[in-house]
């Protein structure tokens, strides 16, 4: 319990980026109708699933079509 304790002040700003960052990706997945590969059921599942960093970052990386 006192190791939690300790990486609590690393662990914060962790969890609120990711939560940051999944809120950016399913946002612009429900206002964006086009995407390079795949389609908006595609990429709300990839986002879910992979909740953490990655399934953001492949969607900013692969599915976001340039503007």
């Amino acid at each position: 319990m006192e190791s939690i304790k300790e990486m609590l002040p690393f662990l914060i700003p962790l969890i609120i980026a990711e939560f940051l960052l999944l809120f950016i990706t399913l946002r612009h997945i429900l206002t964006h109708e086009n995407y390079k590969h795949g389609n908006r059921m595609l990429w709300l599942i990839v986002t879910i699933v992979g909740m953490e960093f990655i399934g953001p970052v492949l969607y900013f990386l692969l599915g976001k079509e340039e503007s």
